[in-house]
């Protein structure tokens, strides 16, 4: 962890430094991985209003948090605190990630594509194209924010809610349609 503390028309003494180092090592560094890089701005403004700006940068992102305050090291604990929520929903974020991919992990749906000119001729109708489709739970919603951005006119998925695979595609009139099995 490199932390990297500076003031801004406030001087900042070696207890405030070790004041900050300390609190983000112990709440911080414990949701996130290394390498961990902190900026800490400790800045005095008119009126004796105190802010503190933290900028945390780390394997999957950005964090930042800034608080003004009366008392510096009270807008460094709140500044602190607020970094802390961040990297909680940051881990929780990678960790549901991980365990979606691990539920899907294997799970495959062929996709076979039909010539046109093969159905009702001799010998039956031939597979031109074969895809191979991961399900991944969601929801309808997500299925259709995935479907925006989809090659495909339809999105195969598992319904989160009733865990049945399920199919959201896009229709002429730009609508969406959804096939679900019947249970």
């Amino acid at each position: 962890m490199n932390v990297e503390v500076v003031g801004r028309n406030f001087e900042v003494t070696d207890r405030l430094r070790q004041l900050t180092e300390t609190r983000l090592a112990k709440k911080v560094l414990k949701f996130l991985e290394e390498p961990v890089e902190i900026r800490v701005t400790l800045e005095g403004e008119k009126h004796h209003q105190s802010v503190a700006d933290i900028h945390v940068t780390h394997r999957h992102g950005v964090l930042q948090a800034t608080e003004a305050t009366d008392d510096m090291v009270e807008a460094i604990h709140l500044a602190v605190d607020k970094v802390v929520t961040q990297a909680g929903r940051t881990r929780k974020k990678s960790k549901d990630k991980k365990r979606h991919v691990s539920l899907t992990n294997g799970l495959k749906w062929p996709v076979n594509v039909l010539e046109g000119t093969s159905v009702g001729h001799n010998g039956g109708p031939r597979i031109i194209k074969s895809t191979h489709l991961a399900i991944k739970p969601m929801t309808i919603e997500e299925a259709a924010l995935s479907l925006e951005g989809a090659k495909n006119d339809f999105v195969v998925f598992r319904d989160s809610t009733s865990d049945q695979v399920s199919v959201l595609y896009r229709r002429r009139d730009e609508h969406f349609g959804l096939i679900v099995p019947e249970a």
